[in-house]
């Protein structure tokens, strides 16, 4: 009877163990406690790595085995919730967590923003055909995307607006642009406007008024690329510590050079520099003292430009040009000397040529200062002028560019400077070449 009993009450007991392990395993797998229990483990930041792995097994068995006929939610809506109370409570990232792992791997897989080049120009008058020339010589050739910082009178702005927006939309994608009023921060506006040509003094202005840019190459109106910005782009990083801006000797001979010869003011070097073609580095010119004849303790670009006006108005020829020839005159630690190539004007080459790096590698930027692409006189500036002008976006640039160029080149050769036409065909061959074998040559895939 004893035996009997025990065996009873053994059997009682099992079965009691049997349902309580039955009940508990089935509650292990019920996605509500589940979901309890992952919470738990959220409000649990510091909980032992056991915690952690448990809540993925259980999360895991989950994703394989859905139970049906329960309102329950999806496993990718919880994580989501889960990470984000994780990032209002500003929890720490587990390593060694998946879930944890996937959260961070959106915000840290970042793609590098692509590199902009800046270029400023400032149109007044009639400058209007002649500036959309020189900013379509840049699209050209260029490789980076470009920001136009166009700076114009209030008549011309909307037709600037107007004549872009009407290029195809293919070369529309390669730039941007931003049309600015003609102001002048300190002085008298009228003053500062009527300095040199209507509005170059501009120029001055641009680290005050651009002060979110960092780096800017600024050119004249009259000017044309026949090779990529880029190349010019690159020369800020050839800067050294104290060099904030670059400029081209406004002559190679001082014999013929006019600031060796004429100038009644400080200017710099043996023949002073030439202001159309211009690269800054705004910030490094915006942090910087200058020095100067009239403030022993220096001034900032800003406080300096109205004092030093002031001072040699009455001996200045070329306007802006002069103001920045005297800041560079006692501040030449600061300025980098480019070559001739990039900014070569009818002065290299009227009184015969005279620049040596545009006779090796040809003209990379042609600045056709003194009027030459509105006139006779020199012809063979006229000619790259008016090919580029009337040039077509979508057509073949060897047969709609370069070869008209080319031919008409014929027609200068007895002219002071159309006497050395590879000069001017050198450099824009060779990157007209250059831009065929990256659109065209480069794409196509060999026959298997």
């Amino acid at each position: 009877m004893r035996i009997h009993c025990k065996v009873v009450v053994i059997a009682v007991c099992l079965g009691v163990f049997l349902l309580l392990y039955f009940l508990g395993g089935n509650a292990a797998d019920d996605p509500l406690l589940k979901e309890v229990v992952e919470e738990e483990e959220e409000e649990d930041s510091n909980s032992s790595p056991s915690s952690s792995e448990l809540g993925r097994d259980v999360a895991a068995k989950f994703a394989r085995k859905p139970p049906a006929g329960l309102g329950v939610r999806a496993e990718e809506p919880l994580k989501g919730r889960k990470e984000r109370k994780a990032i209002n409570r500003g929890a720490s990232v587990n390593a060694k967590s998946k879930l944890r792992s996937n959260v961070g791997r959106p915000v840290t897989r970042r793609t590098r923003a692509e590199e902009v080049m800046h270029l400023a120009v400032v149109a007044c008058g009639n400058r209007l055909d002649e500036t959309l020339t020189l900013v379509k010589s840049a699209l050209l050739f260029s490789l980076k995307k470009i920001k136009f910082h166009i700076f114009a009178e209030d008549p011309l702005a909307p037709q600037f607006e107007e004549r872009l927006n009407q290029w195809p939309r293919p070369v529309r994608a390669k730039f941007q642009y931003s049309i600015y009023p003609i102001t002048f921060s300190v002085g008298n506006a009228d003053e500062w406007k009527k300095l040199f040509k209507p509005c170059a003094a501009q120029r001055l202005f641009l680290p005050v008024i651009l002060k979110d840019v960092d780096s800017l190459l600024y050119v004249d109106t009259d000017v044309l690329f026949l090779r990529p910005m880029d190349d010019i782009w690159s020369l800020l990083k050839s800067f050294n510590s104290t060099q904030l801006a670059a400029m081209a000797p406004e002559h190679e001979v001082p014999k013929i050079g006019w600031y060796s010869r004429f100038a009644r003011h400080p200017f710099y070097g043996v023949t002073g520099v030439n202001s159309g073609v211009m690269l800054m580095n705004l910030t490094r010119i915006r942090h910087t003292v200058f020095k100067n004849s009239m403030i022993p303790s220096g001034l900032s670009w800003e406080d300096l430009l109205h004092p030093l006006y002031q001072k040699y108005k009455n001996h200045i020829t070329w306007g802006d040009q002069d103001l920045l020839n005297i800041i560079f005159h006692y501040n030449p630690e600061c300025l980098f000397i480019f070559p001739c190539q990039w900014n070569y004007r009818p002065d290299h080459c009227m009184y015969g040529s005279n620049c040596k790096g545009a006779e090796e590698e040809g003209v990379s930027i042609l600045h056709g200062n003194r009027g030459v692409y509105h006139d006779d006189k020199q012809p063979a500036f006229k000619v790259v002028y008016d090919a580029i002008r009337d040039f077509p976006f979508e057509d073949n640039m060897f047969q709609s560019l370069f070869y008209p160029i080319q031919t008409k080149f014929l027609d200068t050769v007895n002219t002071l400077c159309g006497r050395i036409p590879q000069v001017f065909l050198k450099q824009i061959e060779k990157t007209m070449r250059k831009v065929f074998e990256d659109k065209v040559v480069h794409h196509i895939k060999p026959h298997k």
